[in-house]
């Protein structure tokens, strides 16, 4: 069971996101994402959503306004294939609290992260709704740490001297303390918390 390709497209035949896991060279993923977007997009919506295209299967599904197309091998299980889509997009829905078009479009790097935790080299690697979660909560953690110990942190916000924690002033003079560490939750695209502490 080989996914060779994952494309979201938008009803009018924009890609949002590819990805690709044979190797092709431009020419043909531009080929094949013109000669699938129109094979799709020309259908209707009671119609199987399963055909062929060359040596593959195309499976694909509508969630809102985009299509979530896979094409895999011709001796692949088709329901798998849109098993996969529908876990994708569930995944991606509890991260993103109620997933859009527009979060996939200003947060691609997400979709992408949690495609990987899915998907290996176009196979199945994690079945687990909770482990993908907690997987692309550590990166969040992980980027969080860049941008404070890799870069400048941002003008508004401060070490505290006392207790060498950073601190964030509020508009009302109250100081804010971050705290660090993992949060869990569904939807929350950040991992670190911010409480009101004593002043």
């Amino acid at each position: 069971m080989a996914i060779q390709y994952l494309i979201l497209l938008s009803r009018q035949g924009k890609v949002r996101l590819a990805k690709w896991f044979t190797t092709l060279s431009p020419k043909d993923k531009a080929k094949i994402v013109k000669d699938v977007s129109q094979l799709v997009l020309a259908r209707r919506t009671r119609m199987c959503n399963f055909l062929e295209y060359k040596d593959t299967k195309i499976v694909y599904r509508r969630y809102a306004s985009l299509f979530f197309i896979a094409g895999c091998s011709s001796e692949d299980n088709e329901l798998i294939t849109l098993e996969i889509i529908h876990r994708y997009v569930e995944q991606m829905d509890k991260y993103y609290g109620n997933v859009c078009e527009l979060d996939i479009i200003f947060s691609f790097t997400k979709a992408y992260y949690i495609l990987d935790e899915i998907l290996l080299a176009g196979e199945l690697q994690e079945t687990s709704k909770k482990n993908v979660l907690r997987c692309i909560g550590q990166q969040d953690s992980l980027e969080d740490m860049e941008i404070f110990d890799g870069g400048k942190p941002p003008s508004f916000v401060s070490r505290d001297e006392a207790c060498g924690r950073w601190c964030c002033d509020s508009y009302d003079e109250q100081r804010r303390e971050i705290v660090s560490g993992p949060r869990p939750g569904i939807g929350q695209t950040s991992t670190q918390h911010w409480e009101e502490s004593e002043p």
